[in-house]
């Protein structure tokens, strides 16, 4: 074995007793398997919560859908003998590292979706003065390095350092790390921007937290040469473009299911921008915006947008191209007719859900210089654009109907109020002996990783507002802040909704298995 191979497959603790598989990576993805982190995913909201129909993707469902793409798409370039040179240059393409890293890749992700992140992120730097938030991304590696206990000395998975790098869509820190940010770059890597109207506030996107800068320095020696410090390694880049093609597909596949993505407006919507292109390309901008209801000008404002923020793909034949081909098989193949379970509707679903998998990963291409919104792997430009106009449909006609904002005010408002609780438990120092014995462990490990921050690097606890933590009376603070965002981040929906009865006294039962204390 190469010295560059030993670097891909080294751990932390150099130890890998127990596994079943002889390869490194193999192990990498049975120890992500059997997580209990993993398992949790069954119970974690995708868009909107399953209920245990079976009709919807959850985590769960999706991170293996992932996994699959992703190592169909591995497997494809890696058989490639043209690619072979080039793959080896930017540090490997291993299908068993896409696939533990397509599994591990939403571990962090808490009750209620991205919905929960949202808010998750906004308590921990506004009520705990955490400077780095919250991030599903950031909290995946921070289980599979810290907080799981499965590994050989209970911290974390111990996974190799070529799966930990493949976790890292955004590799990258919030505020600080590497130096200079990527958000300073003059064209920013695909989630390095701040998020609009919040300046000051650091990345949009990240997958590393401070407390896991080891961590991430250790995952990306093997590629320290070939890489630049903020570029995906080609792992990476394959399990990032997976997930794109998850999300396109199967959440359209979802709301057709249970009747929400309907026929006739999003017929609508794309018939009108294909006939009238010309006129609508003429409004301004205040105009689509003002009546973006309006049948075609919200796809009209994609296209805008797509020139403004990709122009080094971007091109008006192919995102015509892309329009007609997701009418021609979305509206008028799979929308067409309502889904009433039968065997015809079933298959209808299938064949769109195949079609349109085999036709996206076929259509992969590996390049050594990308533009910094891309990763090396990428989809060929009639895929790319067919993939935003997926993409469009789902956020048009899923994500902002008014009746999803209703259910997701109220998940937001149980897991505020779940934080509140449980911050109050934990400062309460009647109650301090009965705490969750989870919860005490969790503020004993973030104690100790902000002391030795602290110790050594204090530029890293400072927040976006250039307040440090004052004295062991602040690091007690972040502490406690970082293990109640990091417990109630582990819970399913139902586990988040059952505790929160429990500690509001609308529960009248002292023991529950929907969570264990």
């Amino acid at each position: 074995m190469g010295d560059h191979a030993e670097q891909r497959a080294a751990r932390r603790s150099g130890s890998a007793a127990g596994d079943l598989a002889a390869s490194p990576f193999r192990a990498d993805r049975d120890r992500v398997a059997t997580s209990p982190f993993f398992a949790r995913l069954g119970g974690v909201t995708q868009v909107v919560s399953a209920s245990g129909s079976g009709l919807l993707h959850n985590r769960l469902t999706h991170s293996l859908k992932v996994a699959q793409v992703g190592r169909a798409i591995a497997e494809q370039l890696s058989a490639d003998p043209r690619l072979a040179p080039v793959l080896d240059e930017l540090g490997g393409c291993d299908p068993d590292v896409v696939d533990a890293a397509g599994l591990a890749h939403d571990l962090g992700h808490p009750p209620f979706g991205h919905l929960g992140e949202q808010v998750l992120d906004r308590l921990a730097r506004h009520r705990f003065g955490l400077p780095d938030g919250f991030e599903g991304n950031a909290q995946s590696l921070r289980i599979v390095t810290t907080t799981d206990t499965g590994g050989p000395s209970a911290v974390g998975l111990d996974l190799t350092a070529a799966v930990r790098a493949a976790m890292l869509k955004y590799p990258w820190t919030r505020l600080t790390h590497p130096d200079p940010h990527p958000r300073h770059l003059d064209s920013p890597p695909r989630g390095a921007s701040e998020p609009p109207g919040e300046r000051g506030t650091g990345s949009a996107k990240f997958s590393v937290y401070v407390t896991e800068l080891d961590d991430m320095a250790q995952a990306r020696e093997p590629f320290a040469a070939r890489l630049e410090s903020w570029q995906q390694t080609v792992e990476a880049s394959v399990m990032d473009t997976a997930d794109d093609i998850a999300y396109a597909i199967h959440d359209l596949e979802d709301f057709h299911r249970i009747g929400v993505l309907q026929h006739a407006p999003v017929a609508a919507e794309l018939g009108r921008w294909l006939s009238g292109v010309l006129e609508l390309a003429e409004l301004d901008d205040g105009l689509l915006a003002a009546h973006a209801r309006r049948p075609g000008y919200s796809l009209e404002l994609l296209r805008r947008r797509l020139h403004r923020r990709d122009a080094w793909i971007v091109d008006d034949e192919a995102f015509v191209a892309a329009v007609r081909r997701v009418r021609n098989e979305l509206v008028d193949g799979l929308l067409v007719a309502p889904f009433d379970g039968s065997v015809e509707a079933e298959q209808a679903v299938a064949r769109f859900s195949s079609g349109w998998t085999v036709r996206l990963v076929t259509g992969m291409g590996v390049v050594l210089d990308p533009p910094t919104r891309s990763g090396h792997v990428l989809l060929g430009p009639a895929q790319w654009h067919e993939v935003q106009v997926l993409k469009f449909v789902h956020r048009r006609f899923v994500l902002l109907r008014p009746d999803l904002a209703l259910h997701q005010r109220g998940q937001a408002r149980l897991l505020t109020s779940l934080v509140e609780a449980l911050e109050q438990w934990l400062t309460d120092r009647y109650e301090a002996d009965r705490l969750p014995r989870r919860l005490q462990d969790l503020v004993e490990l973030a104690e100790h990783e902000y002391a030795e921050l602290a110790a050594t690097d204090m530029s890293t606890l400072v927040g976006a507002v250039g307040e440090a933590p004052e004295g062991e009376a602040g690091i007690r603070e972040l502490a406690r802040g970082r293990a109640v965002i990091d417990f109630v981040a582990s819970l399913t929906d139902s586990q988040a909704a059952t505790l929160l009865d429990a500690l509001s006294g609308r529960s009248a039962q002292p023991w529950s298995d929907a969570f264990v204390l």
